[in-house]
């Protein structure tokens, strides 16, 4: 006689950056009762813009936070590209740069995760400051050991801890088993707005490196971007700060326009990235009771553009497959992967391409893309190539369907947050 898997109740979430509090929000809606622990001390809020576009749109409508979104877009109205002396070679409008269409809109990674952090702070309990440190599945659970020495039972757990995603790692094996580089690395980090950029953004590309300022609605600072390839991983741990921002200086050492000086606040920056552009490829994204979400199980990369689309989708994939199969993880998990992969596929197929068009690797290249920019506005077939280019990038950000999944809400007690 086959036994009936115990109905999930109680889901430890790792990571609280996007996809972890979307799952929370939608897992209290339905009545489960999700943790969700953070290594960080507090909430991380720096980052870069990304994209809400596509099936992502319905989706922050159906979580009601996409008015929020909107009050804080990047309200971005351009970019330029500029050669070595700082002289603009061509400048085009925020949506051809963008891929956006009708109701797409662009927001601060930090701003975003703070607003899903607002609306889940009083019913989630977040406990900062602390890791997975072990787990032990069993027929009824798993037994959660944290870094700080805390045990506690869950029913699930869920990995939604990012392209270096420590829930893969105690569940699946090392990272190296999945992570595919794409041979190219983005920086990015505060700095001070020194070229006065309004809601803009300027482009210099060099051969096999791109670099980009801009600053967004709302900031004093800008934010610079550093891309450059690297055929090789570079030997160092992601945590490594200190090693990252060597790295990043000697790349691009000797470079010309304004990058010596933006360089120059990589060193005081306190909210600096880096990290491989890298594709997560897995045969399955569960195993047991745990599952991967979001970079942690299918890691489409900075190049994309859907990484951040792809978590919020698949947060409310997973959450309305766990309610409608009545907590029964195996059901769930196995329809979630089921609907998500195709979409997942083909925005991994496309980060593939972009990457290379980030980083050019000849001069004659550049020169023919800084020609087109800079003729583009005048053409007559302008609107052509455009519809192109956002043709492409709405298929994949249109890619995963959106199930109808209800979702009633709940008047489960409020959680607290705690900090170790």
């Amino acid at each position: 006689m086959t036994s009936t898997p115990k109905t999930a109740k109680t889901v430890l979430i790792s990571g609280a950056s996007i996809a972890g509090p979307a799952l929370a929000l939608w897992l209290h809606r339905y009545g489960f009762v999700p943790t969700v622990v953070e290594r960080a001390p507090e909430l991380r809020t720096g980052g870069y813009k990304v994209d809400i576009r596509g099936t992502a749109i319905e989706v922050c409508r159906r979580m009601g936070v996409l008015d929020e979104i909107r009050a804080n877009s990047t309200d971005m109205r351009g970019g330029s590209y500029v050669d070595d002396t700082g002289r603009t070679i061509g400048e085009l409008p925020a949506d051809i740069f963008g891929g956006r269409v009708e109701e797409d809109d662009e927001i601060m990674r930090g701003e975003l995760a703070r607003i899903l952090y607002d609306r889940t702070r009083e019913d989630v309990e977040y406990v900062f400051g602390d890791s997975i440190g072990a787990l032990a599945e069993d027929a009824d659970g798993v037994t959660v050991t944290f870094e700080s020495g805390t045990v506690r039972r869950f029913d699930l757990v869920v990995g939604a801890d990012g392209l270096h995603s420590n829930t893969r790692r105690l569940a699946f094996g090392p990272e190296e088993r999945f992570k595919r580089h794409l041979g190219a690395y983005i920086s990015i980090f505060t700095a001070p707005n020194h070229l006065g950029l309004d809601r803009w953004e300027t482009y210099h590309a060099l051969p096999g490196k791109l670099v980009c300022v801009y600053s967004s609605a709302g900031e004093t600072d800008a934010k610079n971007l550093f891309v450059f390839s690297s055929p090789e991983e570079l030997a160092h741990h992601h945590r490594d700060t200190a090693a990252q921002k060597r790295a990043l200086v000697d790349t691009f050492a000797g470079d010309g326009w304004e990058i010596p000086r933006l360089l120059g606040h990589a060193a005081e920056a306190d909210d600096f990235y880096l990290d491989s552009m890298s594709l997560v490829e897995m045969d399955r994204w569960s195993t047991g009771r745990v599952v991967l979400l979001g970079d942690a199980a299918h890691c489409a990369s900075p190049a994309s553009g859907q990484g951040t689309g792809l978590a919020l989708i698949g947060a409310y994939v997973l959450a309305g497959e766990l309610a409608r199969a009545g907590g029964d993880h195996t059901v769930a998990f196995a329809r979630y992967e089921q609907h998500m992969r195709p979409g997942v596929e083909r925005n991994q197929k496309m980060a593939e391409s972009f990457v290379k068009e980030m980083v050019v690797d000849r001069k004659w290249k550049i020169a023919l893309r800084m020609f087109m920019v800079r003729i583009l506005p005048k053409t007559p077939w302008k609107n052509l190539i455009a519809k192109k280019i956002r043709d492409e990038i709405q298929a994949s950000a249109n890619a995963v369907p959106l199930p109808d999944h209800a979702a009633p809400a709940t008047n489960a007690a409020a959680r607290p947050t705690v900090t170790v």
